[in-house]
């Protein structure tokens, strides 16, 4: 199967001697059936001409944002593109995107991205054993941005060593593979809670909780992106999930609830990732409560459990993925719900761990595995979080 046929590169080259292996990887993904179009940086045309990889690309060239003839939108390349790859990418050029440093068009069509972004190094041996160098392409991971390989062998110093950018025919499978994992859930239909709820109180007020509902939505696209039918229940929140995915927006816990059992039974997996109140006022009142007295009392009452219900219902081809947020007892905490609930897996994230929990960009989890497997990992961008939990959900789903 060719994974590259229709697929749509946006190929940014940097000022490096490697340079000239663009013109090969252009030709291998017209060869393969993507249609590529190409970023340079300033310093990449020392090495090779706009002119060559426009003649070849069948396409213009960009190398800067505005020129005398036109302004170049950055955003709708970014939009554009399938996936962009930076081949060759310096040390500077892995600087300037690590730390959001955007002075010319390659960066800025980066920042723009709503693609998979790859990148493949090339520099000298001291260079790229360099801390600084090493720093910067664990950010750009932790971003979600994947590392090609660097190969091996004599180096334009004349050392030999690590740093060749990796040869364009590796590029090519490198990508090609990635773009074969990303339709792995085909054929799945994966219901997704996320965010917040409110239980309201009267008109105005409400009991809710800090959730924005990134983290969900952060699953529920990368989901997509591996090929899933997604649906996705999303309390009160500010974001816009794309229009490919089915979504449900809810207000309250009972409606939440509603909806998920509405939708469980046509799906094969459930990931429920919600903050949904425990609680929810026995009365609400029809108009504003005026303030009046020193203290206003309010009785609340359990709301249904979503997860116990979808638990009692489960079938057995049929897979939940749980969350829990604790401040204490964690480990006990979740592992209690994780059999409770009748959940496959669990993942954990403690507002103890600096960057983790609610309206943060990056996450901490460890997930818990109904065989007492445990996986523990490091402080990430969220983005980076959702991989990591739908890699663990494929290879769970492989091996039932």
């Amino acid at each position: 199967m060719n994974t590259l046929n229709g697929k749509k590169i946006l190929l940014g080259v940097t000022g490096s001697i490697a340079a000239y292996k663009a013109a090969f990887l252009v030709r291998l993904f017209i060869k393969a059936g993507a249609e590529v179009k190409v970023l340079m940086t300033p310093a990449a045309t020392d090495f090779i001409t706009p002119l060559t990889l426009s003649t070849l690309s069948k396409n213009p060239v960009f190398t800067s944002v505005s020129s005398e003839e036109s302004w170049n939108n950055h955003v709708e390349l970014g939009l554009w593109a399938d996936a962009m790859l930076i081949a060759p990418a310096t040390a500077t050029t892995l600087s300037k995107l690590a730390n959001g440093l955007c002075d010319n068009m390659l960066v800025a069509c980066y920042l723009s991205a709503k693609c998979p972004i790859f990148f493949a190094p090339a520099m000298d041996l001291d260079m790229w054993k360099h801390p600084a160098t090493i720093r910067n392409i664990q950010r750009l991971q932790t971003y979600g941005n994947h590392l090609i390989p660097v190969g091996h062998g004599e180096l334009a110093s004349g050392l030999v060593g690590a740093g060749r950018m990796a040869e364009p025919e590796d590029i090519l499978d490198f990508i090609r593979t990635a773009f074969a994992e990303t339709l792995d859930l085909t054929g799945k239909t994966v219901m997704i809670t996320a965010g917040p709820t409110y239980e309201a109180i009267d008109p105005v007020r409400f009991i809710g909780n800090r959730s924005s509902g990134k983290m969900g939505l952060a699953i529920a696209k990368e989901l997509l992106r591996r090929g899933a039918t997604v649906k996705l229940i999303l309390g009160p929140s500010s974001l816009q999930p794309p229009t490919e995915m089915e979504v449900f927006r809810v207000e309250s816990a009972q409606a939440m609830y509603e909806r998920a059992l509405a939708e469980f039974a046509s799906c094969d997996v459930a990931i429920l990732a919600a903050a949904v109140a425990d609680y929810r006022p026995t009365v609400i009142a029809d108009q504003k409560i005026k303030k009046k007295g020193e203290n206003l009392q309010l009785t609340l009452e359990k709301t249904k459990d979503i997860a116990v219900a979808l638990g009692q219902q489960k079938k057995a081809n049929q897979f939940m993925i749980g969350f829990a947020l604790e401040t204490n007892n964690e480990l006990a905490n979740a592992k209690g719900k994780l059999a409770r609930k009748n959940f496959d897996f669990i993942v954990l994230n403690s507002l103890n761990d600096k960057g983790a929990g609610f309206q943060h960009d990056t996450n901490k989890i460890t997930i818990f595995h109904k065989d007492n497997k445990i996986q523990k990992f490091e402080l990430k961008s969220k983005q980076a979080v959702a991989v990591d939990i739908v890699e663990t959900l494929i290879e769970r789903l492989s091996t039932s």
